[in-house]
C-alpha cells in the first residue's frame, strides 16, 4: 500500500496562478527529459523545438460549458445557487447538479435564471441594468440528503448556447475570485469543439492556432480525443493509501479516424504525445491490445465509453503515451500520482521542487511540464 502522504509538496500560496498569461503561449514550460532526469527551463512557444515529424499530439476537445447558474426560486424569490455535474445518458436536459442552498429546495420547486442586460431591452420592457429572461427553468426532480438534485432544465433554444449566456464560468476552487469576462475565452482551448466539461483540459489552454498550425507544418500529426471532466477533478484525495481511493467516473469518446492515426503511430513505433492527462485516460482507457510480455503493439478501440480508470505509481503502467504535456497538479491529486506513474514519483517531486525556487506558476492558469 502506497500512503499519500508521499504526494504532498509545499507551495507557496503566492505561486497559485489567479489570471491566465497574456499570451497562452507565454506560460512557462519546464521540459523533463525522462531517461537522463534533466530539467530545461523554456517557454511554451519553444514546444515546437522538443516534438519532430511523426509524433502524434492527442487533444481533448472536451469544450466547458458554463454550469454555474445563479437564480432565484420562482415561487418565492429566494436566491439559489445551481452547479450542474453532468446530464442524464441520452437527456441533454436532465442533469444531476449541486445546490446552495440546498435547504431551500423541494421536489416540484422551480428555479428560474436571467441573463444581466448591459444595454436597454425594448422587447423586453427592462430598464438598463435589469436581468432579461432568456428563458431557462430548472425544475427539482429529485433531493438527496448531501446537497444534490436532479433538475429537468426547460429552455428556449440549443441548451448550450443558453448556458454560456446565463451561466457563469466554472472556475476551480483555488482561484479566489468571481470569474470575468476574460474567463469566458481564456478557460476554454482554441480547439474546444464537443460541450460537456465543468472544467478545462488545462494542458491545453497553452496552444495557439498559430503553434498548432506550425506543428502540423512540421509534420507533426494531430488527433482529437473527448474526454468531457467532471467536478471530480478537484476531489481530494481522502483515505490514507492510494489504493483505497475511490475514482471518480467521467465519459470519453475516440473517433474512427484518432483511433487510425494513434494506431498506425504505435505500430509505426512513431511517439503518442498527449495533451493533458485527460487525454492519457482517455488513450489508456480505451487500451484493446496490450504489450505485456507478448511482443504485441497496443492499439486503442474507436467509440464511446466511461472510465474510472486511476494510475498510479505501482499500478497499471502505460500502453499508448510516450510523452506527456501538462500543468502543474494540487499537492496529493490523482493528477500529480499520474505524473508520478509516467516518470517517478521522487523525481516528480524534485521538478516540482524546481519549479517553486523558479516561481512557476501553478494549477490551472499556470504554467507546464514536457515530460518526454
Amino acid at each position: 500500500m502506497t500512503k499519500v502522504d508521499l504526494f504532498d509538496y509545499e507551495l507557496p500560496e503566492q505561486l497559485i496562478a489567479q489570471y491566465p498569461c497574456e499570451e497562452r503561449d507565454g506560460s512557462r514550460l519546464l521540459v523533463v527529459t525522462r531517461n537522463t532526469g534533466t530539467l530545461e527551463d523554456r517557454f511554451f512557444s519553444d514546444l515546437p523545438g522538443y516534438l519532430r515529424a511523426g509524433d502524434v499530439l492527442v487533444l481533448n476537445d472536451s469544450r466547458v460549458i458554463h454550469t454555474r447558474l445563479l437564480g432565484s426560486k420562482q415561487e418565492t424569490g429566494a436566491h439559489i445557487e445551481l452547479f450542474l455535474l453532468k446530464h442524464k445518458e441520452g437527456d441533454s436536459s436532465t442533469w444531476e447538479a449541486l445546490a446552495r442552498p440546498a435547504r431551500r429546495l423541494k421536489p416540484g420547486d422551480i428555479v428560474v435564471f436571467k441573463e444581466p442586460a448591459p444595454v436597454f431591452s425594448a422587447e423586453a420592457g427592462s430598464h438598463p441594468n435589469e436581468p432579461v429572461s432568456v428563458g431557462l427553468r430548472a425544475r427539482v426532480i429529485e433531493k438527496s440528503d448531501a446537497g444534490s438534485v436532479i433538475v429537468s432544465l426547460e429552455h428556449e433554444g440549443d441548451l448550450y448556447e443558453v448556458l454560456d449566456r446565463v451561466g457563469h464560468v466554472p472556475l476551480p476552487p483555488y482561484i479566489d475570485r468571481a470569474d470575468e469576462r476574460i474567463d469566458v475565452s481564456r478557460y476554454q482551448t482554441v480547439f474546444a469543439d464537443e460541450p460537456g466539461s465543468v472544467a478545462a483540459p488545462t494542458a491545453g489552454l497553452h496552444f495557439t492556432p498559430e503553434l498548432l498550425q506550425g506543428l502540423r507544418q512540421k509534420g507533426v500529426e494531430i488527433a482529437r480525443v473527448t474526454l468531457h471532466v467532471g467536478l471530480g477533478t478537484f476531489r481530494p484525495v481522502q483515505c490514507a493509501e492510494i489504493e483505497d481511493h475511490p475514482m471518480h467516473e467521467e465519459f470519453y469518446h475516440i473517433s474512427e479516424e484518432a483511433a487510425v492515426v494513434i494506431n498506425r503511430a504505435k505500430a509505426e513505433g512513431r511517439r503518442v504525445v498527449c495533451v493533458g492527462t485527460t487525454s492519457v485516460r482517455t488513450l489508456e482507457s480505451a487500451v484493446v491490445q496490450d504489450p505485456g510480455d507478448s511482443g504485441t503493439v497496443a492499439s486503442v478501440a474507436p467509440g464511446w465509453g466511461s472510465t474510472d480508470i486511476f494510475i498510479y505509481p505501482g499500478g497499471r503502467g502505460f500502453a499508448i503515451a510516450d510523452a506527456l504535456i501538462t500543468n502543474f497538479h494540487l499537492p496529493k491529486s490523482t493528477l500529480l500520482m499520474l505524473v508520478s506513474a509516467f516518470y517517478d514519483r521522487e523525481k516528480t517531486l524534485e521538478a516540482y521542487k524546481h519549479a517553486v525556487i523558479e516561481a512557476y506558476r501553478f494549477f490551472s492558469y499556470g504554467d507546464a511540464m514536457f515530460l518526454q
